[in-house]
């Protein structure tokens, strides 16, 4: 089986995950071809899904969906009634409806969604001071990774015939979760900068800016379309790239929870099949 594996993973988080899924289906006997998709130019790159058997997605978690930019170029994409598995990462808060909402896309193109799953790891907002889930995806997060694969390989060989139940859709309208996007700014008020300060100019952080909009010689975002993923922060050599302190936000969150960081941590992967 040709098996292409497409992934979105701004910080990291994603490949890690897809990585293992990767390792385990090659293997299980599979042809895999790796696809990151983060940057502009990797999305630009051509592809052809023609080539291929069956597809398996990886995402984070952007307020309750897919990355926006991720959702408009799955409305590129012909499935051709082949088959695929989903998962997702996500910082140890609410997950739904992604799963729903991203299944919902791959369908109307043509896809057949054979399985989900999710994985806790660490929050992207950790760079301003949350502490969500440091250090995921851990060892045992690769290990269900794994078992992951195990479970939905045949579903995409086609021996396994046996299809998902519905995806939980949540009681949000698509309006209400457009706005949920735009919360993300209340937390990440200072989008990432360097403030002015000395780094090597080595230009990764423009290289991998998901929305092509951070300028590394200022060391800022220019323009409008920054999805505060920090992608740029994450890559940076330096470390001089930076967000505003998060920490006051991180405690209301708790509280709006009603969780804790430790209880968060207890968190393990959940399967869809």
């Amino acid at each position: 089986m040709k098996l292409l594996m497409v992934y979105f993973s701004p910080t990291g988080n994603t490949r890690h995950v897809t990585h293992a899924v990767a390792d385990r289906c090659a293997q299980l006997g599979s042809n895999i071809t790796l696809w990151d998709i983060t940057s502009p130019s990797q999305r630009r790159e051509n592809v052809d899904p023609a080539a291929f058997d069956a597809f398996v997605f990886g995402f984070p978690v952007h307020s309750l969906r897919a990355p926006r930019l991720v959702r408009q170029w799955l409305r590129t994409w012909q499935g051709d009634k082949k088959r695929c598995a989903m998962f997702f990462t996500y910082g140890g808060f609410s997950v739904h409806p992604a799963h729903y909402s991203t299944g919902r896309i791959l369908e109307q193109q043509g896809f057949s969604v054979v399985a989900s799953a999710q994985f806790p790891s660490a929050h992207t907002y950790n760079f301003g001071g949350w502490e969500a889930l440091v250090h995921r995806p851990d060892s045992e997060d690769l290990q269900a990774a794994r078992r992951y694969a195990d479970a939905v390989y045949p579903r995409l060989l086609g021996t396994d015939s046996t299809l998902p139940s519905a995806f939980e859709q949540g009681d949000y309208t698509t309006k209400q979760l457009d706005h949920f996007e735009d919360l993300r700014y209340r937390i990440v008020t200072q989008l990432p900068t360097r403030s002015g300060g000395e780094c090597c100019l080595c230009r990764q952080c423009e290289k991998v800016c998901p929305a092509g909009v951070f300028a590394a010689e200022p060391g800022e975002v220019m323009g409008s379309g920054c999805l505060a993923c920090l992608a740029c922060v994450a890559i940076c050599p330096d470390q001089v790239l930076h967000i505003n302190d998060t920490r006051a936000t991180w405690q209301k969150k708790l509280r709006m929870g009603q969780t804790s960081a430790s209880a968060l941590n207890r968190q393990k992967a959940v399967f869809y099949l």
